[in-house]
């Protein structure tokens, strides 16, 4: 038996009143989910337990398995151990965002998507001006930097809002507070200066691209506790495609082989076909491949509903596709989103999420399509989400 988990990361969402009341799931065009739905057991799962921050971490370990109460000590050091970066005791990771800032509104959460190169530049920049023994920046995937703070454990204690959860809104209501903040808004406030006439500003400005103004700080997380391996867990070998450190930092945690797949971005970009040839070739040599798609919850965090649609429609004609067609052996397969991100309010929720199991075994439990109504008419409900991987895997 081969397995594979499929993400659609931020696909589900809320009714929109100008698109008739439908959601994304319901306006994308998705004959191969649709045709798969109709032979497959579907319902809802809740993937962020309750209480806790909406956030893909909670949600993707949930997914893979693993109790998010258990493990969750914050996302970005999860990243950080992605990138190879060590967070040790006494030391904390903040995501570091490339902000654009524009009449001291929130312009853009990822300076227009900046690309890695650029980001790159620009935060050796930041190390030379802002680094010290006390601060150090780390460069990631486009907008998505890491900030390595050492001494300085109080900075947990901060209120931080996430940048995408605030568009168009005035920064200053949004910036860190309460104890620890201090160092935190510090930092952002010099970083203006250093990435106000950088070369690579000028360029993008030049271009009509939208500039880094400033840096972000939020997600702060100590040293991530140790996770069991997914074999010693679940008893298979695995591996895993994605675009997004984050993805990548929890494979490398529970030890899932990260695969380097050709043209698999963390945004609209992906090459969707290469990443579904990529990971089913990995799949002959391994147990499970799990497959994460970014591109949904980013269109979300802009607020485009063609995007979001675009790319759930890509994921059916070019991932999903290719599993339906998949001829060599028998196949199990997991497909669900993490979370929701509703195009309203442009940034995560804690709403249970579809999901469907599919092959081998499984057998329709009356859904028509792989939308968020029609998991609910099933009536079936997962509380813990993370015993959707028992139900994959028995």
């Amino acid at each position: 038996m081969k397995y594979c988990v499929l993400i659609i990361d931020g696909a589900a969402g809320w009714p929109l009143a100008e698109r008739g009341g439908k959601t994304c799931l319901e306006l994308a065009r998705t004959p191969n989910l649709d045709a798969m739905a109709k032979e497959s057991v579907m319902g809802l799962a809740r993937t962020i337990p309750e209480g806790m921050e909406p956030s893909s971490t909670s949600a993707c370990m949930s997914i893979l398995g693993y109790d998010p109460k258990v493990y969750y000590q914050g996302r970005s050091a999860i990243e950080a151990a992605s990138m190879g970066i060590p967070v040790e005791d006494g030391e904390v990771a903040f995501r570091c965002n490339l902000i654009a800032v524009r009449d001291g509104k929130m312009w853009s959460y990822s300076s227009g998507h900046i690309s890695s190169n650029e980001a790159q530049e620009l935060t050796t920049a930041l190390n030379e001006s802002l680094g010290s023994d006390e601060a150090h920046f780390y460069p990631g995937v486009s907008y998505r930097q890491i900030c390595k703070i050492k001494g300085h454990e109080d900075t947990l204690s901060a209120t931080c809002t996430p940048p995408h959860d605030i568009p168009d809104k005035p920064i200053n209501e949004f910036l860190p507070y309460g104890p620890g903040s201090d160092l935190l808004r510090k930092l952002m406030a010099r970083s203006e200066m250093v990435l106000l006439n950088h070369p690579v500003n000028i360029a993008r400005r030049s271009r009509g691209d939208i500039p880094a103004t400033m840096i972000w700080l939020f997600w702060g997380s100590r040293k991530t506790p140790a996770m069991p391996a997914f074999k010693q867990l679940y008893g298979l070998d695995s591996a895993l495609s994605s675009g997004v450190d984050l993805l990548r930092g929890l494979a490398l945690m529970v030890k899932l082989e990260v695969l380097d797949i050709t043209g698999v971005t963390d945004n609209l970009d992906n090459d969707y076909a290469a990443q579904a040839t990529g990971s089913l070739e990995a799949l002959r040599a391994h147990d499970i491949v799990v497959i994460h798609v970014e591109a949904p919850d980013e269109a979300a965090h802009a607020a485009s509903i063609s995007d979001k649609i675009e790319a759930i429609h890509k994921v059916d004609m070019e991932i999903i596709s290719q599993l339906r067609s998949w001829s060599e052996g028998s196949l199990r397969v997991l497909i669900m989103p993490d979370h929701a991100t509703p195009i309203k309010v442009q940034t995560h929720v804690a709403d249970p999420v579809p999901f469907m199991l599919w092959g081998t075994g499984f057998t329709s439990n009356g859904a028509m399509a792989f939308t968020e109504v029609e998991a609910k008419n099933t009536a079936i409900f997962i509380e813990e989400g993370y015993d959707i991987m028992h139900k994959l895997i028995r």
